[in-house]
């Protein structure tokens, strides 16, 4: 059926036997247009699947972006598979630019909660992009009524400026108010995972964070392996949450090293997760919505009160008992309702929907660690890391993508176009020993605008890799405030952020990562700093201004190559780098 919400014609498929339907249009003069979407009934029905799709003309339109569209963003087409979202996976937004990198049309939804499944793919024959919006896509409680905002916004604005604008938006929604981000997690740190995997040691770890702070991480992750002795990669041993025995004899005492370290110490916990050998399983028998991985896995049913009861107790008494100072809470995405159970309602539980409840679950694990400790800091990684997300945690990670520096530059901007001020971090940096310095050094660069976590034995480095080390992450500090705080622009998304910028006013930085021009359209009172993220020993940078002051050019040990007084005429310029080093221009 179609429905007239302003200038667009939006047809509304499946429901209409059940709900009535309504599309409220209002558009602000900047170009921002919203549509309220509302649908009610007589009486609560469970909703079956309803999409709402409309047209937009396929025009000076090149690439296409949604936060889990990765190393894909080209032009999906109108039957390519939709994007998947809920509360604790990505978030519903898509946007459509030119090859300029502006902004022709992004469309948000403002309920990020439910699961939507939403698209914008050309259609072949017309030349039109269908945008595609599908709800009650998922198993669900009975309703009489639902609303939702859609947020069309077409101004002639950068990409990126747009997506930012979508971040905001939602943040300012009732619900929606993210929480606030501690120092130290804006701080590099160490994990465990890819160093240790589940074979942890209490004083090898500790050895590792003397290292660790000696180059500037401020604290370590603990991951899997401390609550079980056992090493096959799975959860069936998950649930109870008490520090195994053989690994970690007494965990106040390991906390309280880490603490005389002068770092903050992590802990990592699987949320969802109930494994057959724990004492769990037997106590919530029948408190499950699914398995994972097997029979011998299961997942909680958030419902019920007690389990989330049960899940903050446990995180409430590690903060006390132990004096952590946060979490990284994993697996929060696999709250999925089976098909068997997607008629349970009542029975004890006081929420009918799933959502609803883990909603209930992680806003009471911020607020009530908060009230113990007020600067907790909580981790999720990609995917979950919608806009509710920023509310339940405050530093997101990119997704596992070991020894895979151009990901980790991928990733972290991914992130970062729609989570605000919440810390981004990258995924913990790891490589081969023998690899040359100089490609350590990328790991570090094409995670310049995100934390650096870092994932190695530093012990076993060459004192060449420890410099390397020693010389980004000071770099990274001395310049984190740019990185993490300055105006971001990513430029050419379909090509992967080949260029990234970021400039405060006093200083400007750009990071290259492909072989393109660096353009300078922007002063800087103190210094101009470009980043070689390439193998080649140049870049090429186009001043709009004539620039005067001293040039040096560093190596990526951060050794110093070369040194000189330069005035730098308006155009373009080829200037010598080498591989994974950097130029630093302080201005007079």
């Amino acid at each position: 059926m179609l429905y007239q919400a302003g200038k667009r014609e939006i047809k509304i498929l499946g429901g209409e036997d059940r709900f009535r339907f309504s599309l409220e249009s209002s558009e602000r003069s900047d170009g921002i247009e919203y549509i309220r979407f509302a649908m009610r009934s007589d009486e609560p029905l469970i909703p079956k699947a309803i999409r709402l799709c409309w047209e937009y003309p396929a025009i000076d339109i090149s690439g296409y972006w949604d936060p889990g569209a990765n190393r894909e963003k080209g032009i999906r087409i109108d039957f390519s598979a939709p994007f998947h979202s809920k509360a604790t996976s990505l978030a519903p937004v898509c946007s459509l630019y030119n090859a300029a990198g502006h902004n022709r049309l992004t469309v948000a939804l403002s309920d990020a909660m439910r699961p939507v499944l939403m698209r914008a793919g050309i259609r072949e024959e017309s030349a039109q992009f269908e945008l595609s919006l599908e709800l009650f896509t998922e198993a669900c409680p009975p309703i009489d009524r639902y609303e939702a905002i859609i947020r069309i916004d077409t101004r002639d604005v950068f990409y990126a400026d747009s997506l930012m604008d979508v971040g905001d938006w939602w943040a300012s929604i009732p619900g929606y108010e993210p929480a606030s981000v501690p120092e130290t997690a804006r701080l590099p740190m160490y994990s465990t995972w890819y160093s240790f995997h589940q074979q942890l040691d209490p004083a090898a770890i500790e050895e590792q964070c003397l290292l660790a702070k000696r180059l500037g991480c401020e604290a370590v992750i603990v991951d899997d392996g401390w609550q079980t002795a056992n090493n096959e990669r799975g959860y069936a041993y998950c649930g109870d949450w008490e520090a195994s025995a053989d690994r970690i004899p007494d965990m106040r005492a390991f906390v309280d090293n880490v603490h005389a370290l002068g770092m903050k110490f992590i802990l990592w916990y699987s949320v969802p997760f109930v494994g057959r050998h724990s004492k769990a399983w037997n106590r919530f028998e029948g408190k499950f919505i699914n398995t994972y991985d097997g029979p011998d896995t299961a997942v909680f049913d958030p419902r019920f009160p007690e389990v989330r009861e049960y899940l903050i107790g446990i995180y409430e008494n590690a903060l006390r008992d132990w004096d952590i100072d946060g979490f990284k809470l994993d697996f929060v995405d696999s709250f999925n309702l089976s098909e068997e159970m997607r008629f349970s309602l009542g029975e004890g539980r006081d929420y009918d929907s799933v959502p609803e409840a883990v909603d209930r679950l992680l806003s009471d694990v911020m607020s009530r660690l908060k009230g113990i400790k007020p600067d907790v800091m909580i981790e999720f990684r990609q995917k979950y890391v919608g806009p509710l997300m920023r509310k339940y945690g405050n530093m997101f990670r990119v997704a596992d993508c070991p020894n895979n520096y151009s990901q980790n530059r991928i990733g972290s901007i991914d992130i970062r176009l729609l989570s605000g001020n919440t810390a981004v971090h990258s995924d913990m940096m790891m490589w081969n020993w023998n690899d040359k310095a100089e490609n350590v050094a990328l790991q570090f660069i094409h995670s310049l605008f995100s934390v650096p976590q870092l994932s190695v034995l530093i012990d076993r480095l060459p004192a060449e890799h420890q410099r390397v080390v020693a010389h980004w992450l000071s770099f990274w500090r001395e310049h984190s405030e740019l990185l993490l705080a300055g105006s971001l622009r990513p430029v050419a998304p379909d090509f992967l952020y080949p260029v990234v910028y970021a400039d405060d006013g006093r200083r400007f930085l750009a990071a290259v990562y492909g072989e393109q021009v660096v353009r300078v359209d922007r002063k800087a009172t103190e210094s101009s700093l470009f980043v070689n993220g390439t193998a080649r020993d140049s870049v090429i940078v186009e001043l709009e201004e004539r620039i005067e002051g001293r040039m040096t050019v560093l190596d990526c040990l951060g050794a110093v190559v070369s040194e000189r007084q330069v005035r730098l005429d308006q155009g373009i310029h080829l200037f010598k780098v080498p591989p994974s080093g950097m130029i630093r221009i302080e201005h007079e």
